[in-house]
């Protein structure tokens, strides 16, 4: 049995009600429960945090590193363009990741065409919606199994 830890960032609590033309009417319950229900069906075990400070998500990383988790997905939301730390963080952890983001960065704002976490992650997966995380998921199962 793997262990998963999905990391969910800034403002993503507001999912469902915070500009669904972006980011569509699912709430974070929503994935989370979706993603839970997968991870048990597939034998592992599921954990999920979403905090809107950056300290709280380095936290979270270095609990993860000392809990020996096996692979987290991650949407860092706004820290994905700033946070070097969470980056530090992510490195030090030294567990693989997936990046999610629910929007296509490449279709808005010019600063967010920019992560700091793509080049380290196993793989993105970006502009899906909701769906991009259990894609997300689909793909670490297949890494873990």
């Amino acid at each position: 049995m793997a262990s998963i830890l999905v990391l969910h960032g800034p403002n993503l609590n507001l999912l469902g009600s915070r500009e669904p033309e972006i980011y569509g009417s699912d709430t974070l319950d929503d994935i989370n429960l979706r993603l839970g229900a997968a991870c048990l069906e597939a034998g592992h075990s599921f954990d999920s945090f979403q905090n809107n400070s950056e300290g709280a998500l380095i936290d979270r990383i270095h609990a993860a590193r000392a809990s020996r988790v096996d692979f987290m997905l991650v949407n860092f939301g706004g820290y994905t363009h700033t946070s070097v730390a969470l980056r530090d963080a992510m490195l030090a952890s030294e567990i693989p990741f997936i990046e999610v983001h629910l929007s296509n960065l490449y279709k808005r704002e010019e600063f967010r065409h920019d992560s700091f976490f793509s080049d380290i992650a196993v793989g993105c997966v970006i502009g899906l919606g909701a769906q991009g995380y259990e894609l997300a998921l689909d793909a670490a199962l297949a890494r873990l199994n």
